[in-house]
């Protein structure tokens, strides 16, 4: 007698101790038409989902400064503790759990043009007054002095640490590199272009090629020094003067700078003849830019009272974040995990933003993450479609900006359609090849 015995795989029963019920489910496509038109409702309204659910504004860090803030650095050893300096010459320490300020001091007479860490958690600022205080915040009072402090020829406009070694850079006319080992103010290191003496308004060292270092001026040029031999290596002119440099994380060669001509640009050190991409979208000067710790995105800030976000690989902010209080945006910072920016204003506040504004700050669960991993997914994939991409990038921009914009975008029309004529009525071969926008911004290269 043969008896025919049920048999299932185990990966069809539930599994024991959850109380989550196992649906089965065919996979044969035959079994499921209109796959395609499915995924694109379900793409369309998670696009929708997530414009309306984008709040990207978290508060403001207590009460701000009572003058504007023109600076701000993030403790490389903290999540949660970040630095600012503003136009009083007063410098604060903040905790970015509590939102409250955790230090403070009247640090020098005037502006605050540069703050940074140092690897074993002091603090250096550097000012208008020519000079370069160095400050232990988390073991001392608001009433305490300085642990140090350096004296320059002129007024100071920069300051970076290098990574590792206890050594700073500090920007004037030129670029003096001081040795924080040594008892003696008088820098170690003096770097300047030979035929240079403009103001240099911005320098960064490389943290990942730790030798390399990079600055601005007012001369429009672009610099980048090697410590290794006490020289500048080479030099760019741009179109415009650049308000500041900032390094890709992740790849050493790569740099961005924030220009006047409304523009960020990013660029390979290796070959400053052509920008890797040009990051337009601002109506006014930008006056800080910084990578994100991942390398991918950019923070861009802006004199035309807006903060953009952008893909590195795009020419467009994939996000612009503003409020009806905030002034002229003077620096803009990620914070070391990612998720958050931080931006500092000539109104005297330092606000906190999502780094992507439809994030949930709450605790997610499994099926939680696995929906919101499954809406991303359908989303890019669907993202060329027109309804899709008109909803992502639509966004509310103050009046005042999206008037601007009109009229810039007018006005670049126009010159295009001059050159068009010109060339149109000119002898071939009269007028100088066409150039790439990512070649025109620069007028000269010089070793």
């Amino acid at each position: 007698m043969k008896i025919k015995a049920l048999s299932r795989p185990v990966a069809s029963q539930q599994a024991p101790g959850t109380s989550v019920v196992r649906q089965p489910r065919n996979l044969d496509p035959s079994q499921h038409p209109f796959e395609r038109a499915r995924e694109y409702t379900r793409a369309l309204t998670a696009t929708k989902l997530e414009r309306m659910f984008a709040a990207p504004f978290l508060g403001q860090m207590g009460d701000g400064h009572v003058d504007g803030v023109y600076s701000m650095a993030k403790d490389p050893n903290s999540l949660e503790h970040f630095a600012s300096g503003s136009g009083d010459g007063v410098v604060k320490v903040w905790d970015l759990t509590s939102r409250h300020e955790v230090w403070n001091t009247q640090a020098h007479e005037n502006i605050v043009k540069g703050i940074c860490w140092t690897p074993d958690q002091k603090l250096l600022s550097c000012a208008s007054d020519k000079t370069v205080k160095l400050f232990d915040p988390y073991n001392s009072s608001s009433e305490t002095p300085p642990l140090a402090t350096y004296l320059g020829q002129g007024a100071f406009t920069s300051i970076s640490h290098h990574r590792s070694i206890p050594s700073f850079a500090v920007s004037s006319s030129a670029i003096s590199i001081y040795d924080l080992s040594r008892p003696s103010s008088t820098p170690s290191q003096t770097l300047h272009w030979p035929t240079s003496v403009d103001t240099i308004t911005s320098v960064a060292f490389n943290q990942t090629e730790t030798s390399i270092l990079g600055s601005t001026a007012m001369d429009r040029s672009v610099v980048l020094y090697d410590l290794r031999t006490s020289s500048p290596v080479t030099k760019a002119v741009l179109q415009f003067a650049s308000n500041a440099i900032s390094w890709n994380p992740m790849e050493a060669f790569n740099f961005a700078v924030a220009n006047e001509d409304h523009n960020a640009y990013i660029f390979d050190m290796r070959k400053l003849d052509r920008a890797l991409n040009v990051l337009k979208d601002h109506v006014s000067a930008v006056m800080d830019v910084e990578f994100s710790p991942t390398g991918e995105e950019l923070v861009t800030a802006s004199y035309d009272r807006t903060v953009r976000l952008w893909d590195r690989s795009r020419g467009h902010s994939r996000d612009i974040y503003h409020t009806k209080r905030m002034q002229r945006v003077f620096s803009a910072k990620f914070t070391p995990d990612n998720k958050y920016v931080l931006s500092g204003s000539d109104d005297g506040n330092i606000r906190l933003w999502r780094a992507n504004a439809s994030d949930r700050s709450g605790i997610t669960n499994a099926r939680q993450r696995a929906k919101l991993e499954y809406d991303q997914a359908l989303i890019q994939r669907y993202s060329h479609m027109p309804e899709i991409r008109r909803i992502r990038r639509h966004r509310h921009v103050p009046k005042a900006v999206k008037k601007a914009g009109e009229i810039k975008k007018e006005e670049l029309a126009a010159i295009k359609r001059r050159e068009e004529n010109i060339r149109k009525h000119t002898k071939k071969g009269a007028l100088p090849s066409r150039r790439a926008e990512r070649e025109k911004i620069i007028l000269a290269t010089e070793q």
